[in-house]
């Protein structure tokens, strides 16, 4: 998940220090959710225009907030990094790993009383992948036997997608993977009742009808606004909240205009400016209102592969040698961030390499000068560095730009622009340089981070040359994509991880993506009014657990 707020894995848990469960649901399946917390209140907070709050198409860190409140699939997340139940009764995997049958919990419904069943994910799934859908998550459903089909066009229904009766969903691969229940809890793999219709139906992306803890109250006021309600019908565990006012701020200062907000008291939940974080922490920090968590995240540089300066991997390593990581955490972050050394972050403990990235770990100007002349990366050329403004980035964007510039001679160009434009710019056939980059997973697998961001298949060029994956910086690595495969079709949770470290090595050694910093995330948050208000696995406030003190 690309995020804003940065921007998002191993079988096994990960251990982040959050109290609570990331989605709706008591954590296995149903409950009560007995409290003794009030119910009822308003929860107010401030987010950027999202690019999409329809499953179809949500992706970043703003969609995703609202996307996961309306809609409850299979399993879920929780914030310390394990997955788990929702509407998954239980699960079966064939011997080869190719062969996964969900039996799915009967009577739950949609908010406009529509029934859940297997058909419903079938037809949400398909839905995704549709090639009139043009999504930017269809790469998830990959593995699925007729994806490809679907992808090209040939068809609108995948294969390997059946529903042997109302409450059994069955999914054939085209290639084993031991760990496919685990995807199945990104949004993209979402139900969806009958009325959703194609992937681009207006009506339904701005108001969509789901199954989660929350619904629409009216639709996306584009710019402005997005209101949620408890969906007094939901067929889990019940949120408390009667309502959550999501106010859309200019994203040209939407950090800013957060933590003013909350400061004022207009806001429950707010990020803040980079410069205000001490400030910050001296003021909320012995109130009990500051949070302050390492996640699933990681910061990086993204370069164009494909094309431009950054095209060979000695240029690119070049790049890495001359930023100083340590000076712009000390001086932009005031310390309040840790370095990256790898692709992958340490809160995937079983597959974590320290200092996998050679040339990160210090700055070394004499190495950096002399692999930008073997790569022909002249003093001169010109390097264009993007970023999503309103989301604190301005500063190490400048800092990393100063240091290119004084060790490289580069003649650095940093453009600011809002989240929805940097993403397509992303995109174009004709992208070149950098851009500023954050991913948090989707899910809890290293294959998050790998597959996503580094896989060939991830790409998912249109005709036109535009990238609709992932896969931004286009990294192809044929040996990468089969130590993938490899791990993808091993059942044995130490071999699958040991596959996992040995294809990060080969994307590293290419310098497929140029790490800076792990994600340590700071918020602010309105616990004198809030019971249980915690950050999720996709770094929002847990808001299906929130309740008036």
């Amino acid at each position: 998940m690309r995020g804003a707020k940065s921007a998002k894995w191993v079988a096994g848990a990960i251990v982040i220090a959050f109290a609570a469960t990331a989605c709706g649901g008591s954590g296995d399946g149903g409950g009560d959710g007995k409290s003794s917390s009030k119910g009822g209140g308003t929860f107010r907070m401030g987010i950027t225009e999202p690019v999409a709050i329809d499953p179809v198409n949500a992706q970043e860190s703003e969609g995703t907030l609202v996307a996961d409140n309306l809609f409850t699939g299979l399993y879920a997340p929780t914030a310390d990094g394990k997955v788990v139940p929702e509407l998954a009764e239980s699960k079966e995997v064939s011997a080869d790993g190719k062969t996964w049958t969900f039996k799915i919990k009967a009577g739950t419904k949609f908010t406009n009383g529509e029934v859940v069943d297997a058909e419903s994910f079938v037809r949400g799934w398909n839905r995704v992948v549709q090639k009139a859908s043009a999504s930017d998550v269809a790469y998830h459903f990959g593995g699925i036997a007729g994806f490809d089909d679907v992808q090209g066009g040939k068809t609108d229904k995948m294969s390997g997608l059946t529903a042997p009766d109302a409450n059994t969903l069955q999914v054939k691969l085209a290639q084993p993977d031991f760990e496919f229940y685990i995807k199945t809890s990104h949004t993209a793999f979402s139900p969806v009742p009958k009325v959703a219709g194609a992937g681009k139906n207006a009506a339904y992306n701005a108001a969509p009808i789901g199954n989660g803890p929350f619904k629409m109250a009216g639709k996306w006021e584009h710019n402005k606004s997005i209101t949620l309600v408890r969906n007094d019908d939901y067929g889990l565990t019940k949120a408390k909240l009667d309502k959550v006012q999501i106010s859309i701020l200019n994203s040209n200062n939407g950090v800013t205009l957060e933590y003013q907000g909350f400061e004022s008291g207009q806001f429950d939940w707010a990020r803040m400016p980079v410069p205000q974080t001490p400030a910050a922490k001296a003021k909320y920090d012995p109130q009990g209102e500051w949070i302050s968590q390492d996640t699933n995240g990681m910061n990086y540089l993204l370069p164009i592969t494909e094309s431009g300066p950054l095209k060979s991997a000695k240029a690119r390593e070049a790049v890495s040698y001359a930023i100083d990581r340590d000076a712009i955490i000390k001086g932009v972050f005031q310390g309040m961030q840790t370095k990256s050394t790898t692709i992958l972050p340490p809160v995937f403990t079983d597959v974590y390499t320290k200092n996998l990235c050679v040339s990160c770990v210090k700055q070394d100007k004499a190495k950096a000068k002399a692999l930008a002349a073997e790569a022909g990366l002249k003093p001169g050329t010109t390097l264009d560095i993007a970023y999503n403004t309103g989301a604190g980035h301005e500063e190490w964007v400048q800092a990393v730009a100063a240091q290119l510039k004084d060790v490289l001679g580069l003649n650095v160009k940093t453009t600011g622009k809002p989240f929805a434009e940097l993403l397509a710019d992303q995109q174009k056939p004709n992208a070149t340089g950098a851009y500023r980059f954050a991913w948090g997973a989707d899910y809890p697998t290293p294959d998050n981070f790998l597959y996503p961001l580094l896989d060939s298949k991830s790409i998912n060029k249109d005709a036109s040359g535009k990238v609709t994956g992932d896969n931004r910086g286009r990294y192809s690595n044929p040996a990468f994509d089969a130590l993938l495969a490899k791990a993808r079709g091993t059942k044995d949770d130490a071999a699958r991880n040991a596959l996992y470290k040995q294809a990060e090595k080969v994307a590293m050694d290419d310098v497929a993506l140029i790490p800076l910093w792990n994600r340590t995330q700071l918020r602010l948050a309105n616990t004198k009014k809030f019971a249980n208000l915690t950050m999720d696995f996709h770094e929002d406030p847990n808001l299906p657990q929130v309740s008036l003190k």
